[in-house]
């Protein structure tokens, strides 16, 4: 299997990987090694016939760990290799070819995402060393947001710190995002309307997008701003750092700390910042889940309800990842608050959709009136496959026009 594009995800602590065909119904190998930065990270392989294995990579680094799994892969060598890189600020504005002024460029956004593109930088420079004749490819993030208006990008703040410090909204989780939407304009007769796209998992946001454009997304200048997440706050009085700081001594490391790992659903529920543990306890009368999951959906609705605004219509309204695509119930209950942009769900679909399945959940428009109300589909994500989808299709385009950087 050499036709295919090996996918990194590297994190601080982690790194993910896939090693797609670029035909799409072949078999996906991949994995994730864990722990790295501690005396014990391990290494996850699934292959391609689904079979699991785990090796100790004991005291291996980022390069180390990148070594293993490549060794691991055998003969299956990738033609490219396409990173997710977090944030690429004002300057990337598409998937584009790594050399190394990318690369600096990328290291000149680490103060507006301190916590992830050292850890991608980490991937990109350990598979070129690895690997100095494939050609590599970073996918950022934030590039599927910046086609946002200025009005729905800029903050409320002096004109000077947007200039010099470039502190604006930029938006996160591109990758699901351009895929859910690409995905709608192939299952929907609406085609590339207005959608508002839910990415509920770990991390959530929630996008509005016009004819395959993002207009406005939840998520800013960090992925802390929006929806209330797993362990992270989500929207907050900006004012209470200094409440906090006065009141409790607490340093702005650790108020940082606290609502973007100890907040959101956890903090909320006291229990778990997993929405398969919280809605279990709640069905058993846990006090805290169902608060969890009373503030979670509630800001949800808000949210999807108030990016209608950046749309000349709503067409429709997507669910995806681990909680948009595998739970029935933050669905209904979201969709119950929005009476006002009329949902129509089917609450059998809604309920009898199987996990990690792809479908439509409204009900069909009565033959007796010409009210046009939003579809609502479940779609799950693949990030992975659309970031192999940009880097081929950058790779090939750079091959036959040289001159192209992206």
């Amino acid at each position: 299997m050499n036709d295919c594009i090996l996918v990194i995800n590297c994190g601080s602590s982690s790194i993910k990987f896939a090693l797609v065909p670029l035909q799409a119904d072949h078999p996906r190998p991949g994995g994730l090694v864990e722990r790295l930065g501690t005396s014990e990270p391990v290494l996850k392989i699934t292959d391609e016939n689904g079979i699991r294995q785990q090796f100790d990579l004991a005291g291996a680094d980022h390069p180390a760990a990148m070594k293993a799994i490549l060794e691991h892969l055998g003969e299956r060598q990738p033609i490219a290799i396409g990173h997710r890189v977090v944030h690429g600020g004002e300057r990337f504005k598409s998937a584009t070819l790594i050399d190394d002024d990318v690369i600096d460029g990328i290291r000149k956004c680490t103060s507006l995402a301190p916590l992830h593109n050292p850890a991608n930088l980490d991937g990109i420079e350990a598979t070129r060393r690895l690997f100095p004749e494939l050609p590599q490819v970073a996918v950022f993030d934030t590039a599927f947001h910046q086609t946002m208006p200025e009005h729905a990008y800029r903050y409320a703040i002096p004109t000077e710190l947007y200039q010099k410090h470039g502190i604006r909204r930029y938006g996160f989780h591109g990758s699901s995002h351009a895929y859910i939407t690409e995905r709608l304009a192939e299952l929907s007769e609406r085609g590339t309307g207005g959608w508002v796209i839910a990415h509920l998992g770990n991390g959530c946001s929630a996008t509005a997008v016009w004819q395959g454009r993002s207009m406005d997304t939840s998520m800013g200048m960090t992925p802390l701003e929006g929806l209330v997440m797993g362990t992270r706050s989500g929207d907050v009085d900006p004012g209470l750092h200094l409440h906090l700081a006065n009141q409790c001594g607490w340093s702005v490391q650790q108020i940082d700390q606290m609502l973007n790992k100890h907040s959101g659903l956890m903090g909320v529920s006291g229990l778990s910042p997993d929405m398969r543990d919280l809605e279990q306890a709640a069905d058993k009368g846990h006090a805290g889940a169902r608060l969890a999951l009373d503030v979670f959906c509630y800001r949800l609705a808000r949210t999807l309800a108030a990016l209608s605004c950046a749309l000349p219509r709503l067409d429709g309204i997507a669910f995806t990842g681990g909680i948009g695509e595998n739970s029935p119930l933050v669905r209904a209950r979201a969709l119950s608050m929005m009476n006002a942009l009329r949902p129509c769900l089917s609450a059998a679909a809604n309920e009898n959709l199987a996990r990690g399945s792809e479908g439509r959940i409204d009900q069909a428009r009565n033959d007796d009136t010409t009210e046009v109300r939003p579809e609502i589909w479940v779609i799950p994500t693949d990030e992975e496959g659309h970031i192999a989808r940009e880097t081929s299709e950058l790779v090939q385009t750079h091959a036959n026009h040289p001159e192209a950087r992206t």
